[in-house]
């Protein structure tokens, strides 16, 4: 099986995605990439969130051409995603797109094809192949009956054939399904079958609630069994929350490094209002670049437990918390004060 660390390495502008990389965060913008202002807009609130890639849908050649000027006021790289239009594809790249999402198979001739292979090669940029369950080709689909994953992984060699034929290479492939299981079995089918690394991500996942579940669950099981080398978590919400919770997939599999926020989820112990303190402290958790845990406690049962394993922690009273740092009993806090004096103490820490 090809795990992450022994998949080709593939660059794409700074970032290098497969070998022995870490797992790279995605996220695409739901903008008109024709609209630079908004577009620019969102990658930077993408890019301030923590996002590594960022994906550009391109419907006509003013989409394709904005990207020249997107790219002067961005700082990560910028994808194009194009489906059936070779000529889109070619604009794209001239402007500076830094990957292509095509797949060749879809957008004509084998000329076609070549002419995009060669203009990939000369500017030195990447192909994703996306395999979507609800897009496969129809000769396939005749033979597999309906979309399964062993259907997702023929249609990708279908078109990864196509590339390879014009001795093309830098490959990333993509197999989604909005079915957690299917996408499961297909990049499981794909590790064993591509040398290329491969793109994860649940397909029409859903809302920040329901497709941050199913996310973590498909995601979370493929990478923590070494499989998938860049990830988008796919939701129907700002596209900002899908980094926040790629990034909490990857931390809790080591593979990001961010601030831990631990929690009691409450009970009839609990003497201080103590939600809103932790939903506060979550938000400003997401705005620091360390690698601390902090834990807030209800009550004095598991609190001084989980104040020894925390670098930052309180443990709640009657209308007050005790603060450890490192384990280590500092003092005690009003509820009223606590918020102000947990962020002033974790700037300093």
């Amino acid at each position: 099986m090809y795990t992450r660390d022994i998949t080709k390495a593939v660059q794409v502008g700074n970032i290098c995605i497969g070998g022995s990389s870490n797992v790279i965060i995605q996220s695409m913008t739901n903008t008109k990439t024709r609209d630079i202002e908004a577009t620019v807009n969102q990658i930077h609130k993408l890019e301030n969130a923590g996002c590594q890639i960022v994906r550009v849908a391109v419907l006509t050649f003013a989409d394709a051409e904005a990207i020249r000027e997107i790219k002067k006021h961005i700082n990560i790289p910028i994808v194009a995603d194009i489906h059936f239009d070779y000529k889109l594809a070619l604009k794209s790249i001239a402007s500076g797109a830094d990957k292509i999402r095509i797949n060749p198979g879809n957008i004509g001739s084998d000329e076609n094809v070549k002419a995009v292979v060669d203009a990939c090669k000369e500017k030195k940029i990447p192909i994703r192949i996306g395999i979507n369950s609800g897009s496969i080709e129809k000769h396939i689909l005749e033979h597999y009956k309906k979309p399964t994953p062993e259907a997702m992984v023929a249609s990708a060699k279908y078109h990864v054939e196509l590339l390879e034929k014009y001795n093309f290479y830098d490959i990333i492939i993509s197999l989604k399904a909005s079915n957690v299981l299917t996408t499961i079995e297909a990049n499981r089918l794909a590790a064993q079958t591509f040398p290329y690394p491969l793109h994860l991500g649940i397909t029409e996942a859903g809302t920040d609630f329901s497709g941050t579940i199913s996310s973590s669950i498909g995601l979370g099981i493929l990478l923590s069994q070494g499989i998938g080398s860049t990830i988008r978590v796919s939701l129907t919400a700002e596209p900002e929350k899908e980094i926040h919770v790629a990034k909490e997939i990857l931390a809790n599999l080591n593979l990001y490094k961010k601030p831990k926020l631990v929690s009691c989820p409450t009970c009839g112990r609990i003497q201080y209002n103590m939600i809103p303190i932790v939903q506060e402290i979550e938000l400003f958790l997401q705005t620091i670049q360390k690698d601390i845990t902090v834990a807030i406690m209800g009550c004095v049962v598991n609190g001084p437990g989980e104040a020894k394993e925390a670098n930052i922690a309180v443990a709640g009273g009657k209308d007050e918390a005790l603060l450890f740092i490192d384990g280590v009993k500092q003092k005690k806090i009003k509820q009223e004060n606590l918020v102000q004096v947990l962020k002033q103490v974790i700037l300093d820490y």
